[in-house]
């Protein structure tokens, strides 16, 4: 094949591509379909709730701390008694998180002691200025359903905060195949307990499966 032959070619499929994409478009330029992502991706934060709605961040900024981009900020407070806004004596009164530093480490949700941050599954947000990209506690902080705030800038679809926390309920068991299965975290508001994963112990029924068809001759 020449230079031009393959010139050609390559035109033609930059040309499929973009009638692909286009076609795909919705309104205001917006693509029908996602690319599927893993249970554990690590994408926009969320502050949870208890079940019972009260706030589980305690202002103790061990978040901030452990960050290696340097992008939370958190300050506690005091309890007020006649409306408290945690279970504890502190709480987060402000919480901050700076999108234009943040590297999605997940280092926050390992080091939370009440399961307080954890991360959605959201990772197509954009911003159109520098004040948009530091959210705010009431930006992070689910709303009374125990949903995640869904801010205009943001492409949320259905299914990206089922699986918020799923990278938190993978590290808890710290490895040891004795916690594989056992529930070691509290309910969050909307969602109650979030089941186990499966453990690394365990072989799933479509491994099983694929193994069978290698022995006789059935796989790739």
């Amino acid at each position: 094949m020449g230079y031009l032959e393959g010139f050609a070619v390559t035109l033609k499929k930059v040309a499929e591509g973009v009638t692909t994409r286009s076609y795909r478009a919705g309104k205001g330029g917006k693509s029908d379909i996602k690319a599927p992502k893993p249970e554990r991706l690590h994408g926009r934060h969320v502050l949870n709730r208890y079940e019972d709605g009260m706030e589980k961040c305690i202002g103790c900024e061990l978040c901030a701390g452990v960050c290696p981009a340097n992008c939370i900020y958190v300050r506690g407070a005091e309890n007020p008694p006649e409306d408290p806004k945690s279970p504890g004596e502190r709480f987060g009164y402000v919480y901050e998180i700076n999108y234009l530093r943040c590297i999605h480490c997940d280092l926050c949700v390992e080091a939370c002691p009440t399961e307080a941050i954890t991360e959605t599954k959201l990772f197509e947000f954009s911003f159109t200025n520098r004040d948009d990209a530091i959210y705010t506690k009431d930006e992070l902080l689910v709303d009374d359903d125990g949903l995640p705030n869904q801010l205009p800038w943001e492409d949320w679809r259905p299914g990206e905060d089922e699986h918020t926390s799923g990278w938190m309920r993978a590290t808890s068991p710290s490895g040891k195949a004795g916690y594989e299965g056992v529930v070691g975290w509290s309910g969050e508001l909307g969602y109650g307990v979030r089941a186990p994963e499966l453990g690394q112990s365990e072989v799933s029924d479509d491994h099983h499966e694929e193994s069978a068809a290698d022995e006789h001759g059935g796989g790739r």
